[in-house]
Formats: structure tokens, sequence, C-alpha cells
């Protein structure tokens, strides 16, 4: 197991499918988060049994034209770390300041059951990107993105913290509630 997460009445487990490795994989090239997710939930849901849910995720920066957005793993070349990425979305933004500097991170996750989508929910965090990182927890982009509400970095908050306000929370959030709804 994975994780665990409970909703009034509603208890899910989580478990990576045996052999995942060795599943031939989904290429994401679709132009939204939302496409990715439901095309991963839908191409595992095909070759494994049980319901699949699959998320795609990541950093948008509208002044940026929305980059790195679903490119967000990739933004800064296929092999490059989490720094390389910060440092790049960091020196694309040096001359912003003010509303240029808003960003928000999403979230979207499908889940899918023999190749048929059966939920798509997605959700997001707003913020904005500081000049320099701060923090050494989350990943990602985490250091570089400041939360209003709590006065801090994605890469300062609890485990708690995070798991409450984040895209991915939010995200899971709404896909539970969707799943009680059905049952």
């Amino acid at each position: 197991m994975l994780a665990g997460a409970a909703v009034p009445s509603l208890r899910v487990e989580l478990e990576v499918p045996p052999g995942f490795d060795e599943l031939p994989a989904f290429e994401e090239n679709a132009p939204t988060f939302a496409e990715n997710a439901a095309g991963k939930a839908l191409h595992y849901s095909r070759v494994r049994n049980g319901m699949v849910f699959a998320d795609d995720s990541g950093l948008v920066v509208p002044a940026l034209g929305g980059a790195p957005g679903v490119h967000s793993a990739r933004y800064a070349g296929p092999q490059a770390t989490n720094s390389q990425r910060i440092e790049k979305l960091l020196d694309e933004m040096q001359r912003m300041t003010g509303n240029e500097r808003v960003a928000y991170f999403v979230c979207a996750i499908a889940l899918a059951e023999k190749g048929r989508a059966i939920a798509l929910v997605t959700d997001r965090v707003d913020g904005e990107i500081l000049e320099s990182p701060r923090g050494a927890g989350g990943f990602g982009y985490d250091p570089a993105f400041y939360f209003p509400a709590l006065k801090k970095t994605f890469a300062e908050l609890s485990a708690e913290e995070k798991n409450k306000f984040s895209h991915r929370g939010k995200a899971f959030r709404r896909l539970l509630g969707a799943l009680s709804s059905m049952l």
C-alpha cells in the first residue's frame, strides 16, 4: 500500500500494480494536464485489472505563456534536476515583478477501468514565484513557489500543511468525493 485516504464512509487503498515497471510506458505528449492524466489512466487500465488512477501536474506561470506547464518535469531538459529546472525558471523570470510573478500548480487526476473513463478531476493552488529558492522540503518547484496564505514556500510547509493546501491534495479529495457519490 502506498497511501490510504479516508472520507466519511469511504476508504481507499492505493497500490502500485504488480509488474508496473515492465508495462509499456505511456508517452505524455498531450497539450493539457487533464488529457495526459486521462491518457495514462486509460492506457494502464487496459493492461491491469481494477480501477486505475493517474495524475498529471505541474507549474503554470501565465507571464511565461503558461510555461513550464505540461512540460514541468522536462522544462530544463529530460535529465535535468529539480535545481536545474528552478534555475531555468528563475533565469527566465529575473526581470519580472509584481503580477508577472503570479503562478499556480495544477493537478489533474483521471480514474479508469478496463479502458473506460470513470472520473476526471482537477484542482489548483495559487501563489507566486520568488526571486530565489527557500526551504528544504518538498520537491520540484516547491522551493520557488510562495504560498501567500501561509507566508511560506511549498518547501517550507509541513507534510500536513502541504496535504491540506496543495493542488494534489485538493484534487485527490475531489476524486474521493466523486467516488463516494458513485457508490
